[in-house]
């Protein structure tokens, strides 16, 4: 391993700003288990107990992908390959000021989800973050922000396969057909919610 990429950006002269929200990128790191099960990955934060996903500051030399890909190997030490569809956009803010409504102080947030190829041995930000993989369900309970459930959730919801062709053919419907006698209703139901419906759909 080259020395250089053990070292860590530091400093802020390089980070990007939309107006007053410093931009930065993260993302969820996970891999599929040997018994086939979903794991996600989770770093430790310096002076606290919590447990959070790789994010950091997006600096101007980079582009949003190659921002995340970065601050997944600072912080946990992993590489892998990123999804280039985001799990979502959102403005985070410390606990303390969670119910401000000013930019001052916030963030926004782009996370992706990265298929974790390579764990390192020894990465820039080991001395302050740990790292451990979780099962889904653990890293729900673990999750100290509303950002970090939601974008777990979309992970999972990208994750989970369509029905089969043969699920369908054997008559496995994914919608609860209507009681018997009740089709007129639910026909008339339709007919006036697609009414109002029209103009904006």
């Amino acid at each position: 391993m080259a020395s250089e990429e053990l070292v860590g950006r530091k400093g802020r002269l390089r980070q990007r700003y939309d107006n007053e929200y410093r931009l930065v990128a993260g993302c969820v790191p996970y891999r599929v288990g040997d018994d086939g099960e979903l794991q996600v990955l989770m770093v430790s934060t310096p002076n606290r107990l919590d447990f959070v996903f790789p994010k950091g500051g997006w600096e101007d030399d980079e582009d949003v992908y190659q921002a995340a890909c970065r601050e997944a190997m600072e912080e946990a030490g992993v590489k892998g390959k990123i999804n280039r569809a985001s799990l979502g956009l959102w403005v985070l803010r410390s606990k303390s000021s969670q119910k401000s409504e000013s930019p001052s102080g916030a963030c926004k947030g782009y996370i992706f989800a990265l298929e974790v190829t390579e764990e390192l041995e020894r990465w820039p930000e080991q001395d302050t973050h740990g790292r451990r993989w979780e099962s889904p369900e653990d890293a729900f309970r673990l999750c100290r922000y509303d950002w970090m459930r939601e974008a777990l959730t979309a992970l999972l919801d990208r994750r989970m396969p369509p029905p089969s062709a043969a699920s369908l053919s054997q008559g496995q419907s994914l919608l609860l057909p209507a009681p018997a006698g009740d089709d007129d209703r639910a026909r008339r139901r339709h007919a006036q919610r697609d009414a109002q419906c029209g103009s904006c759909c």
